[in-house]
């Protein structure tokens, strides 16, 4: 699902975000990325949805060659992914409904098939009782919720999160991994999370991939890709 092939990024001379970095992630595995600030996480998920490209190397995501991908190719990439931002990213004057639907919509999904959809992923997240509500008049929890719902609408084969509990206390991190395992058990959905949160990382027993200074320094738990 993921493969990363001595993978470098350099933001100038004199910084180095990423040392040869390499990695593979098997189709269907839930895979926390972990490491303290600065170590280069978030910078690696960029690279694999290509907000980023490296200063060299080579990068699979779902069989396809990411560095490769034409500009006007990256939207069909990104749309067999779910990307889940720690400051959620949501349309503050949109209600919940329109929140999620949106990208459906762009793609021009008819309105009986979104809206269907659209309730469906909201009461996997068990936030569809607030979805005429605006995103402002929700907790942090639940914003997190609409975020993670939008990026499962289009049944994605790929979930990448960036500190998606960050802002959250412990109860109701565990509730958004749960969530996650869930989509991950269910629909076979690789699940990819950035967090610095160990006590999290310990209650989920997950494979562990840890990152830092740019360099992987320990993989825990991955099992090998099968041919």
């Amino acid at each position: 699902m993921i493969r990363l092939y001595h993978v470098y990024k350099n933001y100038n001379r004199n910084s180095a975000a990423l040392i040869d970095i390499n990695l593979e992630i098997p189709r269907g595995e839930f895979v926390f990325l972990t490491g303290p600030s600065g170590a280069g996480k978030t910078t690696l998920l960029k690279l694999l949805f290509r907000a980023e490209l490296p200063t060299r190397g080579t990068i699979i995501v779902n069989g396809r060659n990411v560095i490769g991908i034409p500009d006007s190719k990256i939207p069909a990439l990104r749309r067999e992914l779910g990307i889940v931002f720690q400051d959620f990213k949501l349309l503050m004057h949109k209600s919940v409904f329109e929140n999620v639907a949106f990208v459906p919509k762009i793609l021009g999904v008819p309105y009986w098939q979104r809206r269907t959809k659209t309730y469906e992923v909201l009461k996997r997240v068990n936030i569809a009782h607030k979805m005429r509500d605006l995103p402002p008049s929700l907790s942090g929890g639940e914003q997190q919720r609409i975020a993670i719902a939008r990026a499962l609408i289009n049944d994605p084969v790929l979930i990448i999160a960036d500190e998606p509990t960050g802002n959250l206390d412990p109860e109701l991190s565990l509730e958004i991994m749960e969530i996650f395992e869930h989509v991950n058990k269910e629909k076979g959905t690789t699940v990819l999370v950035a967090t610095h949160d160990r006590a999290l990382i310990r209650a989920m027993g997950k494979p562990v991939v840890v990152l830092d200074n740019g360099r992987l320094i320990e993989t825990r738990g991955l099992k090998a890709e099968a041919n």
